[in-house]
């Protein structure tokens, strides 16, 4: 299963995933190690409903895990796609929460790391704060658009997602040199 050639967004978009994939593989050891693969492999795809061909709802997160459904890609990882960045809240504001609602919504160290991973990168794969990031969509998006009126409850989420994985990250650095981590690692 790949998202073959033609799938990913070329340009700025493309940079950004790529970006956004790096920034995965930064952020794996933050989760159980069982899921790093996971999370990487979710990164690839996270943005594939922008490709004009797969374009039907008109709402990324949404387009982007019917396509990887249709394709065969694990339930887990279409999940992790359809519900990246918060997507759950603009569905909300677009009439399509319960399209969304039919893929597996996940909290936990792996989701948020892909939100991080995500929140991180702006548009051309350089990495961004979270709180940049967010003015970025708006600029772009617009004051009237589904990003902006999800905005004054997404923005706290995301933020508090971005507390956390630089949490896990921080406890990273303070595991001893066994390597084991405490018990309240995760």
């Amino acid at each position: 299963m790949s998202v073959g050639r033609g799938r990913l967004p070329g340009g700025d978009r493309g940079a950004h995933v790529r970006g956004a994939a790096r920034r995965a593989s930064e952020l794996a050891a933050t989760v159980p190690e069982n899921d790093r693969e996971l999370l990487v492999r979710a990164a690839w795809p996270h943005d594939v409903g922008y490709a004009e061909p797969l374009r039907d709802s008109g709402f990324h997160p949404l387009d982007g895990a019917r396509s990887l459904e249709r394709d065969g890609w694990p339930r887990r990882l279409v999940g992790l796609v359809a519900h990246h960045s918060g997507a759950s809240l603009v569905a909300g504001v677009l009439g399509l929460e319960d399209e969304l609602a039919r893929y597996p919504r996940e909290d936990g160290p792996v989701a948020d790391a892909l939100t991080h991973a995500d929140r991180t990168t702006g548009p051309t794969g350089r990495r961004v704060s979270v709180p940049d990031r967010l003015a970025e969509v708006l600029r772009r998006h617009g004051p009237g658009s589904p990003n902006a009126l999800a905005h004054p409850v997404r923005a706290p989420r995301l933020l508090a997602i971005a507390d956390r994985v630089e949490r896990r990250l921080t406890r990273l650095e303070a595991v001893p040199a066994t390597g084991k981590p405490g018990p309240d690692h995760w």
